[in-house]
């Protein structure tokens, strides 16, 4: 694996590695993980894809959702399981996530219900329901030159050394 410059626990990072056409290290909340394409779309295979860590996202985000609702209610929920299938029949079509939840613990009809209905309003499911803005700007690179002061003398006499 590449390791990225700088941690910044606000934002999610992504990296090509230079390995295979697709795979790219993710940084996110101090944990690093691969994401690619399978082998039979081009990649290595050695991650999850975009689509999978999307459905990944809703996923999380409900069992987390849940957990947090049955223990402020002391409901005895021992365990979430949450499937995610993502669907979708052209790009141009709506995106669909069909979840399946499982609930495990000795929860009466009424709790169960009441933890499906929060499901619905986890914070991840609402931004899928309701779309998102999306904004894009080019990053320059770094002048290399000014990122390391300390090592001026070094980084001008290699720029002097490449320059044609």
């Amino acid at each position: 694996m590449t390791t990225l410059d700088a941690y910044d626990p606000d934002t999610v990072t992504v990296a090509e590695t230079g390995l295979g056409r697709y795979q790219v290290e993710v940084m996110a909340a101090g944990a690093t993980f691969l994401a690619d394409e399978p082998v039979d779309a081009g990649g290595l295979g050695s991650g999850p894809n975009p689509y999978d860590l999307l459905a990944s996202a809703l996923g999380a985000c409900t069992a987390m959702t849940i957990r947090l609702y049955a223990a402020r209610k002391a409901w005895p929920l021992d365990r979430v399981i949450v499937r995610v299938l993502h669907t979708r029949v052209a790009l141009t079509a709506r995106d669909r996530f069909a979840r399946e939840i499982t609930l495990e613990g000795p929860l009466d009809e009424a709790q169960q219900r009441r933890l499906v209905e929060i499901a619905e309003r986890c914070p991840v499911h609402r931004t899928l329901e309701g779309g998102a803005d999306i904004v894009s700007v080019l990053a320059q690179p770094p002048d290399l030159a000014e990122a390391h002061p300390a090592n001026e003398g070094h980084m001008r006499d290699m720029l002097d050394a490449c320059a044609d």
